[in-house]
């Protein structure tokens, strides 16, 4: 029991949902280049995504491994020119258009990934170590269902501030905002959410 509570659980990554992903994790499959991008020195390795995210994590992967193909569904990216441009003309960053991964090969760790064009609909291996995904997050707001409003994506709605629809209760960070998913929002909501709490 609690006069107030804040909830700042924060978001989980979007899985692929492929035969292998959740076995490989940790053993070649990551949601997080700047945390396990240093054990790929040397090695070759595959971003999966289109997005700000995608090409964010594949031009830091480039400090290390020596080759990063970048598998996108789409024959265009989502991210922004900006960052479109930094992959673009990075020559360690190779794109793999209007294709999937299927599946993610290995035993005991990755050796590839099998990947499918969406236009010929050719299923082809690609030999590599480390598979990196970035197609995004959700929030962590699933054991607050039914106790607070949450809009169709289930993002906590937040009103006057960090106020949700339960009185006492306040939501910060990733859990309330769908729209800018920035480092500094969660740190500025957070401390809007104890002077409200407060």
């Amino acid at each position: 029991e609690a006069k107030s509570v804040i909830i700042a659980t924060g978001p989980s990554p979007r899985r692929l949902g492929v035969p292998g992903e959740l076995e490989m994790t940790g053993r070649g499959v990551s949601y997080c280049a700047t945390c396990d991008g240093f054990f790929f020195r040397g090695k070759e390795v595959v971003v999966v995504g289109g997005g700000d995210s995608a090409m964010e994590e594949a031009n830091f992967l480039t400090k290390f491994a020596t080759r990063v193909f970048v598998v996108h569904r789409r024959d265009k990216l989502r991210a922004s020119k900006i960052m479109q441009d930094r992959a673009l003309k990075n020559e360690r960053i190779s794109f793999i258009w209007n294709t999937v991964v299927e599946d993610i090969l290995g035993d005991h760790v990755v050796t590839g990934v099998r990947r499918k064009n969406l236009g010929m609909g050719t299923n082809t291996p690609l030999p590599l170590s480390g598979v990196f995904v970035a197609i995004g997050h959700h929030p962590n707001t699933a054991l607050f269902a039914g106790q607070v409003d949450m809009d169709a994506k289930g993002y906590i709605v937040t009103k006057n501030g960090t106020a949700t629809s339960a009185p006492g209760v306040f939501a910060a960070g990733d859990v309330q905002d769908s729209t800018y998913r920035q480092a500094v929002t969660p740190a500025g909501t957070g401390c809007m959410a104890a002077i409200d709490a407060e």
